[in-house]
C-alpha cells in the first residue's frame, strides 16, 4: 500500500531532482521516510551570545553577533580559502572557508550584521571560526525560539549545494509538516501502554523539533526501542517459523563411530564445558527440528573435537557431514587434525579444496555420491555444482563470519531434508552482540580450556628492551622450542612508520645468524604452495622461527611453538591480538605472548595492551573490543543491518535491548506469524525477507 511517506525526496519543496541525487549518493536518502530518519546528532541552544573577547577554548560550539568589516580571498587553487573579518564591541576575529565560497561570499555584505554559530579553533594564538554556519539577525530570531534546535550531519560535497545543517532543519520542518499525520504506529496499544512508550509519529515530531529535554528523552528512548525490538522480532521470528515449520532429520542412535572413539581414541578428557555442548548438540539432533546452533569458544578450548563427535553422530544415523572452513591452511589442519583423532576407525575422511587435483576430486565426488565417504573437509570448494551428497545430515561452519549468507546456503541446499547447522567461531562475541547478531540461533559455549594446557604470560616491552627480548627469544629455541614473529606490513610504507617484515628480517638474522638457526617467512602475497612450504617446515622444525604477517592469525597449530612475538602491537585490534596470542600454548609447555609497541601509545593503544597483559578471557576481551571499536567496527557487522541503527546503540542501550528481546519472545511466543488483530502495527512495519535466511544461519 502506497504512503506519503514513500514519495521521493526530490519532490519536497527545496530539493528538486539534482540535489536528490546529491542526498542519495551522499547519505543514501530517496525517500520522504529516509529524511525523516536522518535524525539530529546534537541540539544547539541558540538563545545564548558570547563576546569575542570571552573565546576562551576550543571546547564548545558558541554563538557571537558581529559586523563583517572585511572580505577577502586568499590564496590560488587548491589553497584558496575565503576569510570573513568579523567585529563586536570587544575584539574581531575571522571566519574561514576552504569550499563553497562563491555561495558564501555572494550571500555577505560588508557592514551587516551577522549571527555566527560553530566552533572556535585556535590558530596563531588566535581564534577563528572554519566553515560556520552564518545567517541574517532576522534568521536567527526566528532560531532562537527553539530551545533546542537540532543539528543534522552533513558532508562537504552537500554542504557546497547548500545542505548545511540549518539548510536540513528547515528542510526537515517543510516535511514535517507534510507528514505527521500520516506516519503509522508500529506497536500494539499493549506494548505502548506496557512500556509507556510515546506514540510513534509523536516521537519522530519530538526528535526533530523538541519542546524540552524531557520530551527530547521519551522521544529518543521510543525510537531505540522500534530499532532494537524490530531487529529482535526479525531474528526470534525466524527462530520461531523454523522451529515449528522446518523438521529435520533425527538422529536417534548412538552407534560403533561415536562409542568406539569416545572409549577408544579420545584424545583427552573431555572438559566440563565440552560434555555440556555434546548433550546440547545431541538433544537439537534429536529433537526432529532442524539444529541451528553457534559454537563459541576460545582458541584452543576444543571445538574441533565437538565438532567431530557431532559429525561421528550423524554417520551412526547413516549419514554424511561436511566442514567448511574459509582458507586451505585452515582445512588442511582441520584434515589433519581430525584424521590423527580417528587414528584407524572405518570413518572415511576426504579433503577437498582448490588445489585438489582432477583425479583426487572425480574420485571424491563419486565417494559422496555413492556415500562411501561419511566426512568431507574443504572450503568453498564444496559449494560447487559438481559436489553432491548422498545423504548430508550435518553442515559445520567454521569461522562462519568470513562466508557470504548466500554461499552457506549452497551448502544447505545440497541435502532434500534440511541438515543440521553447527557454526564455530573462536572470536568471543560479547553477550550483547550475539543476542543482536545471532539471536535466531541457540548459542553454546566452551569457556573451558583442556586439562594440561597453561596460560599463556603476555608481557609488552618497548624498543628500548628489544636485546633483552631477543636473548629470551634465543634461550627457548636453545631449548627446543619455535617462535612467531609477526609484522603489521609486508614492505615500509610512507603513510605508517612501522617496522615492516623485510626490514624486521635483516635485524633478526643478524640475531639469529645461519646455519645455527632457520627462518621462515610467511605473508599474503606468497602463492597457496609457498605459504603451505614455510609453514610446513616450521611444523616439522626445520625452521625455528617464523616471521609472518596476520595470515597465521587462524589455521596453524604448532604445539612446539612457545614464543608470539608482536611488533607494533599497539597497531592491531584486540579481536588480532588475542587471535595471534592463541597460536601459542597449543602444547603442554609454558608458552609467551611478547607485545613490542613503540612509546607513543594513543589512549586506546595503551588500554589494548594493558588488557591484553592482564588477561586471556577472550570473553572480557571482546567486551573491552567492543566498548573501545563500537558495534559499528566489530568483524562481521557490517553485513547484519546492526550498524543500520540510527539511535539506539547495543553497549549503552543493554538494558532497553534486553527488554526489546523480552517484549518480541512476549509477542511470538502465542503468535510467531503475527496474525492477531493486536499484532497487525507490528507485522505491517516487518519487512518479510525474500528467503528464510535463517535456516542457514
Amino acid at each position: 500500500m502506497y504512503s506519503i511517506l514513500d514519495t521521493p525526496v526530490e519532490y519536497l519543496k527545496g530539493i528538486g531532482p539534482q540535489r536528490a541525487e546529491m542526498l542519495r549518493k551522499e547519505l543514501n536518502i530517496v525517500t520522504y521516510n529516509d529524511l525523516l530518519h536522518h535524525f539530529p546528532f546534537r541540539y544547539m541552544d541558540r538563545s545564548k551570545f558570547t563576546n569575542i573577547n570571552e573565546i576562551v577554548d576550543e571546547s564548545t560550539w558558541i554563538q557571537i553577533r558581529g559586523k563583517v568589516t572585511r572580505i577577502q580571498v586568499l590564496g590560488s587553487g587548491r589553497a584558496m580559502r575565503l576569510v570573513v573579518t568579523i567585529s563586536d564591541q570587544t575584539g574581531e576575529t575571522d571566519l574561514v572557508w576552504f569550499q563553497g565560497l562563491k555561495w558564501i561570499r555572494e550571500k555577505l555584505r560588508l557592514n551587516q550584521t551577522y549571527v555566527v554559530f560553530g566552533k572556535p579553533n585556535l590558530f596563531n594564538g588566535k581564534f577563528n571560526f572554519t566553515h560556520p554556519d552564518i545567517e541574517s539577525p532576522e534568521e536567527s530570531s526566528i532560531t532562537a525560539k527553539e530551545p533546542l534546535q537540532p543539528w543534522y550531519s552533513t558532508t562537504e560535497k552537500l554542504k557546497n549545494r547548500g545542505f548545511t545543517p540549518r539548510n536540513i532543519m528547515n528542510l526537515m520542518r517543510t516535511l514535517i509538516g507534510q507528514v505527521r499525520n500520516h506516519i503509522p504506529e508500529t506497536l500494539s496499544e499493549s506494548l505502548l501502554a506496557q512500556l509507556k512508550l510515546m506514540p510513534r509519529a509523536q516521537a519522530l515530531v519530538q526528535v526533530h523539533f523538541p519542546e524540552n529535554t524531557h520530551q527530547l528523552i521519551k522521544a529518543r528512548e521510543r525510537i531505540k526501542f522500534d530499532e532494537l525490538f524490530f531487529i529482535q522480532l526479525q531474528l526470534l521470528r525466524i527462530k520461531y517459523l523454523r522451529l515449528e515449520k522446518t523438521s529435520g532429520t533425527m538422529f536417534t542412535h548412538i552407534g560403533d563411530h561415536f562409542n568406539g572413539f569416545y572409549h577408544n581414541y579420545l584424545p583427552f578428557e573431555l572438559t566440563g564445558a565440552q560434555k555440556r555442548v555434546v548433550r546440547e548438540i545431541r538433544s537439537d539432533m534429536n529433537s526432529g527440528k532442524q539444529m541451528n546452533r553457534l559454537l563459541q569458544g576460545d582458541v584452543g578450548s576444543g571445538k574441533t573435537l565437538v565438532a567431530l563427535m557431532s559429525m561421528l553422530i550423524a554417520n551412526d544415523n547413516d549419514c554424511q557431514a561436511c566442514l567448511m572452513a574459509p582458507t586451505e591452511i585452515l582445512a588442511m589442519q582441520h584434515f589433519k587434525t581430525i584424521t590423527r583423532m580417528l587414528g584407524d576407525l572405518p570413518v572415511a575422511v576426504g579433503l577437498l579444496t582448490g588445489s585438489t587435483r582432477k583425479a583426487a576430486r572425480t574420485k571424491i565426488h563419486s565417494q559422496l555420491e555413492d556415500g562411501s565417504m561419511q566426512i568431507l573437509i574443504g572450503t568453498h570448494a564444496l559449494i560447487e555444482d559438481k559436489v553432491q551428497f548422498k545423504s548430508l545430515g550435518l553442515v559445520v561452519i567454521d569461522e562462519q563470519h568470513r562466508f557470504g549468507v548466500a554461499q552457506r546456503a549452497r551448502l544447505w541446499e545440497k541435502s532434500q531434508v534440511p541438515p543440521h547447522i553447527l557454526v564455530m567461531t573462536a572470536t568471543p562475541i560479547p553477550r550483547t552482540l550475539a543476542m543482536t547478531l545471532y539471536g535466531d540461533l541457540d548459542i553454546s559455549v566452551i569457556d573451558e580450556l583442556p586439562p594440561g594446557r597453561k596460560t599463556i604470560k603476555t608481557f609488552h616491552y618497548f624498543e628500548k628492551d628489544r636485546f633483552n627480548v631477543f636473548r629470551f627469544l634465543k634461550s627457548q629455541i636453545d631449548s627446543g622450542r619455535q617462535a612467531y614473529i609477526v609484522y603489521p606490513l609486508i614492505e615500509e610504507s610512507e603513510n605508517a612508520d612501522l617496522q615492516d617484515l623485510m626490514d624486521g628480517f635483516e635485524g633478526v638474522s643478524r640475531y639469529f645468524p645461519l646455519p645455527e638457526y632457520q627462518i621462515s617467512i610467511v605473508h599474503g602475497r606468497l602463492k597457496a604452495s609457498e605459504k603451505e612450504s614455510e609453514m610446513k617446515r616450521f611444523l616439522d622444525r626445520k625452521t625455528h622461527i617464523l616471521m609472518a604477517t596476520t595470515v597465521i592469525e587462524v589455521g596453524v597449530d604448532v604445539p612446539n611453538a612457545t614464543v608470539m612475538l608482536i611488533e607494533n602491537a599497539e597497531r592491531f585490534g584486540l579481536s588480532q591480538l588475542h587471535q595471534l596470542r592463541g597460536r601459542v600454548g597449543r602444547g603442554g609447555d609454558q608458552s609467551y605472548c611478547i607485545l613490542m609497541s613503540s612509546y607513543k601509545l594513543t589512549k586506546d593503544g595503551r588500554k589494548r595492551l594493558e588488557t591484553m597483559v592482564r588477561t586471556t578471557d577472550g570473553f572480557e576481551i571482546a567486551e573491552v573490543d567492543l566498548h573501545l571499536r563500537g558495534p559499528g567496527d566489530i568483524k562481521g557487522t557490517q553485513q547484519s543491518g546492526l550498524v543500520g541503527l540510527k539511535l539506539a546503540n547495543i553497549i549503552k542501550d543493554e538494558k532497553l535491548l534486553k527488554i526489546a528481546r523480552e517484549m518480541a519472545h512476549r509477542v511470538l511466543s502465542p503468535d510467531p506469524e503475527l496474525n492477531s488483530p493486536e499484532n497487525l502495527p507490528i507485522r505491517n512495519h516487518l519487512q518479510q525477507p525474500a528467503f528464510d535466511w535463517g535456516k542457514i544461519s
